[in-house]
């Protein structure tokens, strides 16, 4: 509306003697090259470029962590069992633990075997300042810097009866048991979640504690076997981390 008054004015002021129609006549000649002028695209208008939908992004980023991960992981790494290795492997496809199994004079042992919880060295040297440093130089009693570890929990049963059920973490070279607890036949669900799961392990005699280890020792679960389900469970990340990253590129390509 403002360019249209001032082409009036302009249109009146240069042309008194016109009347009214010329006036107006001038004044549409004179707007004429200013619509045109607006109706043309800009040469380099934001309204023609064509941006990528937000699916093409993450896609794309997808791929290049794909990518990465086949030129990094040892994804594809195939781990000799040792001869002396007592258990059997079920590894799925998509899960995150694994499964040994094996028998032992007449019992039952399955154990279930989580991943890993990593800690490396480098982890270890950032989370401790100077200070920290020279206290752990300084103190020979202090606590142990912090390892690698592995959840198991092993199932040991005998026919149909009741099972014990051991919860441990392998650190290398070591395993703790956390809990060890008496676990009926599943024929009742309500007795099982009321049932009495005995003291903290760490609170029984010293001599019944070194009975146990040495009772799952016997049964399979030796610092060897830990180590290696340890490079095993490593290896398996990688994996399954690569099978993930392949399903949410599928899933995001419908």
């Amino acid at each position: 509306m403002a360019l249209f008054a001032a082409a009036r004015r302009a249109a009146t002021s240069s042309l008194p003697l016109l009347s009214a129609s010329t006036a107006s006549r001038g004044a549409a000649s004179l707007l004429r090259p200013l619509a045109a002028a607006a109706a043309r695209p800009m040469p380099f208008s934001s309204a023609t470029a064509v941006k990528p939908s937000s699916d093409d992004v993450l896609l794309r980023v997808i791929k290049s962590e794909i990518k990465f991960a086949e030129e990094c992981d040892d994804h594809d790494r195939v781990e000799e069992i040792p001869e002396n290795f007592p258990f059997k492997i079920t590894d799925k496809k998509g899960l995150n633990e694994i499964t040994l199994t094996r028998t032992y004079q007449g019992d039952k042992i399955k154990v279930l075997v989580s991943m890993p919880s990593l800690v490396t060295g480098d982890e270890a040297e950032h989370d401790q300042d100077e200070d920290d440093k020279e206290k752990d130089d300084d103190q020979e009693d202090g606590e142990k810097a912090p390892k690698s570890t592995i959840p198991l929990t092993v199932t040991i049963s005998k026919s149909d009866g009741p099972s014990l059920q051991f919860t441990c973490t392998a650190y290398p070279d070591e395993i703790m048991i956390d809990t060890l607890s008496v676990r009926q036949p599943a024929a009742n669900d309500a007795e099982e979640l009321i049932a009495y799961e005995g003291p903290d392990f760490n609170d029984l005699d010293e001599n019944l504690q070194r009975a146990f280890h040495k009772y799952l020792e016997l049964r399979g679960i030796t610092p060897l076997t830990t180590n290696f389900l340890h490079e095993y469970m490593i290896n398996k990340d990688s994996r399954e981390y690569l099978f993930w990253l392949n399903k949410l590129k599928d899933f995001v390509k419908q």
